[in-house]
């Protein structure tokens, strides 16, 4: 079987937009950066044979303050610059009952049905409660990327880091 790092998207990959303590995404590809040391994390996860997988919720394009077509243009330049293997993304909000929208963990579990992955080999690395809370219910182990949001917290303990290369130095050392 093979074994995965499932990633949030905006705030583990690329900057979040952080106001009034709160993150949100980049509103299009010119406020999109990819933060410091994530290439360098992303080759070295894939050179200890990790799969890639963001799972990313997007839920403005269902508010329809986001075109589906600027999240997607985010998510190609983001494939093109870093070794992600695929983007799984959310496009709903939160009454619209899909499994794929985190913390429900629907997006991790049809990719590790389509790539045979071991969940329990498996990580998932987030920023924010729902990251965590859909790796746990999927059977992951789970690294939050702790930036002191001004917003809810993991409700269990959790291993805590303060980017993606420290929680990737965290999955090569186990």
């Amino acid at each position: 079987m093979s074994k995965a790092v499932f990633l949030d998207r905006d705030g583990v990959i690329n900057r979040a937009v952080v106001r009034d303590g709160k993150p949100y995404p980049p509103a299009d590809l010119s406020e999109t950066e990819i933060l410091p040391g994530v290439e360098d994390a992303l080759l070295d996860l894939k050179a200890a044979n990790y799969l890639l997988i963001v799972i990313t919720n997007q839920p403005d394009v269902a508010r329809g303050t986001t075109a589906r077509e600027t999240v997607d243009g985010i998510n190609a330049f983001l494939g093109s610059r870093l070794p992600i293997d695929e983007f799984r993304t959310c496009y709903h909000d939160s009454g619209d009952s899909c499994d794929c929208r985190k913390p429900l963990p629907g997006s991790i579990l049809s990719a590790a049905q389509k790539y045979g992955i071991d969940l329990s080999a498996s990580f998932m690395v987030g920023d924010r409660w729902r990251d965590i809370e859909a790796g746990q219910n999927a059977g992951c182990r789970t690294i939050f990327i702790d930036y002191g949001y001004n917003e809810k917290q993991p409700a269990t303990e959790v291993r805590r880091v303060s980017s993606l290369k420290e929680a990737a130095n965290v999955i090569l050392g186990e």
